[in-house]
């Protein structure tokens, strides 16, 4: 490995480091500023997989929540690619009596965010 080479991916390496830090600054920013709104409840970011990464919100309503919602979410991205294979989902609202919950898809990851619907 030549000297060259190393500083290269040195390089490389620090520039995709600080891009992913720039995202992960934005991300929370946008987190912050969904949560300060009135009525607000919690979010979660949930990966791929179904497992919650950042959360706003207590250890068991957060795994209930993530799980539930990756599931309802695959199963209505599957209703609406049968539908139409040339669509895809883009955002999920469900309303109860309690709550509204609102699911923003991702290729990577869904944003989860509840709230309380009559403050909102």
């Amino acid at each position: 490995v030549s000297t060259q080479s190393t500083g290269k991916t040195f390089i490389n390496y620090n520039v995709k480091l600080f891009i992913e830090l720039e995202i992960m600054s934005e991300v929370e920013e946008t987190l912050k500023r969904i949560q300060s709104h009135k009525g607000v409840i919690g979010t979660i970011v949930v990966n791929q997989e179904g497992i919650p990464i950042r959360t706003t919100l207590d250890n068991s309503t957060t795994v209930q929540y993530s799980g539930l919602y990756h599931q309802l979410t695959s199963k209505a991205r599957s209703v609406v690619r049968d539908i139409d294979p040339q669509n895809d989902l883009t955002f999920l609202r469900i309303r109860s009596k309690k709550h509204e919950i609102m699911v923003a898809p991702d290729k990577e990851y869904l944003l989860i965010v509840i709230q309380n619907p009559t403050e909102s």
